[in-house]
């Protein structure tokens, strides 16, 4: 059990921790868990930075699917999907600026609501 745990950054939707007496990163995001030492974390952090969320969902824009943005893992069969908003948190939470989502407002994109008129 980690016993000196540092907290980096926290959204809506997750928490980044370092733990200084294991040295790993722990990030769980939604309903997603990562232990990562400084150099895997370091790399997933600039993957995630450097992902376009415009080209998925422009290259899977027929794909019957809701979330387009796939992160590869090490393990070949298995890919994590995530959505535009996803991306974008997911983004905030690790990105070096100490800045909370609760701290903005708001936008369109924020919202995931079909709405239908009649």
């Amino acid at each position: 059990m980690c016993k000196r745990i540092q907290s980096i950054n926290k959204t809506s939707q997750g928490e980044l921790n370092f733990c200084k007496n294991c040295v790993q990163f722990h990030l769980e995001f939604n309903n997603i868990y990562f232990e990562f030492t400084p150099a895997e974390y370091t790399i997933f952090r600039n993957y995630v930075l450097f992902i376009e969320a415009e080209y998925w969902e422009q290259k899977y824009a027929n794909a019957n699917v809701k979330r387009k943005i796939p992160l590869p893992t090490k393990q070949d069969n298995l890919v994590l999907m995530f959505n535009r908003q996803e991306i974008k948190e997911l983004k905030a939470l690790v990105s070096t600026q100490n800045n909370s989502v609760f701290n903005t407002f708001l936008n369109v994109d924020d919202i995931d609501y079909t709405c239908i008129v009649n």
